[in-house]
């Protein structure tokens, strides 16, 4: 029996008194009216879905891999959604996220399949907005900054999700004290303004998992969540908003509450907060994680086995949707 999701509608407001139209319900610079209708967009376009679960996915590793399991899924008439990570997908993890850069080959075809007429292109990182935005470098498409907390399309329409005013009264005072007290041997905090990441990469062996245990405790006493990534420790607000919350968003705000029978989705990343992503579109797109662990347990439908593999991802889908 698959099961149908209720989407209840987002309501926009504008920073200026402008009118908004059934045309044009999206206006220009939109804010959220509310949390709980911002969280509100789980799918009732994904009528398809079933419950999620997670499992050890079938491995890819090569370019023929993506032609030999997925026969047919991509077709030049049909539109595709390309929905991508950033750190760990398109550029590979390095000891800083300022020394993060995608390869030659990677960047070029990015820049191809952003402008197919074919292909609506997203990326969904958990950098703040600008960041991911400077760092890609493609005008004209869709942006998700901070797990999704912080979008911008194309024409400049943005969606930033409204944190009480009570929480955000802590963030400061949360980066203050990670400063002053584990920002040290090493280790550094990456502030996001509405977000941050706490890097020990750098930290030696013996002292890490102190400052490690020390972050959480200061990070959960402000309130925030304190989630584990690839050496490191996001600290996210308590809110029921995410990368998954966020691709749903997107989707529907461009293809409509139809989008699921109506387009392909292919969606690829490499972290725990991308399992958001993949645990909300499964069903109704072929998602990638990538990860060097066979038996890793992901609500992905494929693993890939290396970082270098989503640069063949991308060829695949460049050699179905040609010039």
């Amino acid at each position: 029996m698959r099961l149908l999701r209720i989407l209840p509608l987002v309501l926009l407001i504008s920073r200026s008194p402008a009118r908004t139209t059934a045309s044009n319900s999206i206006v220009k610079r939109s804010y959220i009216a509310s949390s709980s209708n911002f969280a509100a967009t789980s799918a009732s376009c994904n009528s398809k879905i079933k419950m999620p679960e997670k499992r050890t996915a079938p491995a890819i590793s090569s370019l023929e891999d993506f032609e030999r399991k997925l026969p047919g899924y991509l077709n030049e008439n049909t539109t595709l959604a390309l929905l991508l990570d950033y750190d760990g997908t398109l550029a590979a993890i390095a000891d800083s996220p300022k020394n993060t850069y995608m390869t030659v080959a990677m960047e070029k075809l990015l820049n191809q399949l952003a402008i197919h007429p074919k292909i609506f292109l997203a990326m969904i990182s958990g950098r703040a907005l600008n960041d991911v935005q400077s760092r890609v470098g493609i005008p004209g498409i869709t942006y998700a900054g901070n797990h999704g907390l912080e979008i911008e399309s194309g024409n400049g329409t943005r969606h930033d999700y409204p944190l009480p005013a009570k929480l955000q009264q802590h963030y400061a005072p949360m980066v203050v004290e990670l400063v002053e007290n584990v920002q040290k041997n090493g280790a550094w905090v990456e502030d996001k303004t509405v977000s941050l990441t706490y890097h020990y990469r750098d930290v030696p062996a013996d002292l890490s998992g102190a400052l490690k245990q020390q972050a959480i405790r200061i990070i959960e006493s402000h309130g925030y969540l304190a989630n584990q990534a690839h050496d490191a420790i996001e600290a996210k607000p308590p809110v029921n908003w995410h990368k998954g919350e966020a691709a749903l968003l997107i989707l529907k705000d461009k293809f409509g509450p139809n989008w699921a029978d109506e387009i392909k989705v292919i969606f690829a990343g490499d972290d725990n907060t991308d399992e958001d992503a993949m645990r909300s579109l499964q069903g109704v797109s072929k998602s990638f994680r990538v990860s060097a662990d066979p038996e890793i347990q992901t609500y992905a439908d494929f693993r890939l086995t290396s970082q270098n593999v989503v640069e063949d991802l991308l060829r695949w889908i460049r050699k179905t949707y040609k010039d």
